[in-house]
């Protein structure tokens, strides 16, 4: 009866490959040991720059915000109180004023209209001139009324009847030009005051067009200012994000080039591992069997089962 045994066989690579996986095995162990600096190389933003921060700051500004200060990455961290006061709003206060005053004009001109607008115009001057020729009447009247009574006594009539009726006739009709004459002196005091009325109600009229248009250009600025402001904050906006998008790139680089330094050691240990898998795959085989172990085939099977092309007959039996 035949004897069961074990047997196990080894393949093993050539003595080269082998020191070769073995020194690859080794330097393999140093390097998992050894941990990688990724900090180095980790994903980061980079801070903000002066000009972003700037671009911020105008827009802050314009919005009545105050001072805006920064964070070492440069992120907003603080706002100011600020004046409340948005870039656009001095315009509109000064529209505002001009339509106050312009409303100011207009009920001024409103006063100048009516059957008693003249009299803020009557002018000092015109009452002493009237007076003053009102006066010279009356002493020129009164002279000639004593004419008459000097000729009535020179003729021997003083006291008579006929002077009676002489002075009361020139009386009358003294009075009745000294009353046409204090009412041309009127009508023209009048005339002039109401010249004056109406001019200067064309002149308020005219100042209340003139502040309602200056208001209408101040709220032009308002709405004009906004877009101007918006479009400088752009502008430094734009050379902030180019300015940020090359530092960034810089920094991208820079960690790039670290991560690639570090797994440079790495990257050539892999490919010596890489080769010497092409050189023995599987790096050696080991096979074990159990039984009765079969009897060694004879040099004649062995050379049907291979081929006879590959080996002479004369070889196989020693001749």
């Amino acid at each position: 009866m035949a004897e069961e045994v074990l047997q196990t066989q080894i393949t093993r690579p050539s003595p080269v490959i082998e020191e070769g996986q073995k020194a690859y095995l080794e330097a393999l162990r140093d390097q998992v040991k050894t941990p990688l600096a990724t900090a180095a190389f980790a994903p980061g933003v980079v801070s903000r720059g002066a000009l972003e921060q700037a671009a911020q700051q105008q827009a802050a500004t314009q919005a009545g915000l105050g001072t805006l200060g920064f964070d070492q990455q440069g992120a907003v961290s603080t706002v100011g109180t600020g004046t409340g006061i948005a870039g656009f709003q001095p315009f509109l206060d000064a529209a505002s004023a001009a339509a106050t005053q312009a409303g100011t004009d207009v009920a001024s001109a409103r006063g100048l209209v009516g059957p008693t607008a003249y009299q803020q115009f009557l002018s000092p001057y015109q009452t002493a001139v009237r007076d003053a020729t009102l006066a010279s009447f009356d002493e020129q009247a009164a002279a000639r009324q004593q004419g008459i009574s000097d000729q009535a006594v020179a003729l021997g009539g003083f006291g008579g009847g006929r002077e009676g009726v002489q002075l009361a006739e020139y009386q009358r009709k003294s009075d009745l030009d000294r009353a046409l004459l204090q009412a041309q002196l009127n009508q023209q005091g009048f005339t002039q005051a109401q010249q004056l009325a109406g001019q200067a109600f064309s002149q308020f009229g005219n100042l209340g067009q003139l502040q309602q248009g200056l208001g209408s250009q101040q709220a032009s600025f308002a709405q004009l200012q906004p877009s101007l402001a918006a479009q400088n904050i752009g502008m430094v906006g734009q050379l902030g994000q180019q300015d940020f998008s090359f530092r960034q790139a810089q920094a991208d680089a820079a960690r790039e080039a670290e991560r690639m330094r570090q797994f440079e050691p790495i990257d050539r240990l892999a490919r010596l591992g890489q080769g010497i898998t092409g050189l023995t795959p599987g790096g050696g085989t080991v096979t074990t069997t159990t039984g009765i172990p079969a009897a060694p085939p004879s040099p004649f099977g062995s050379a049907l089962t291979a081929g006879i092309g590959a080996f002479g007959l004369g070889k196989l039996f020693g001749l």
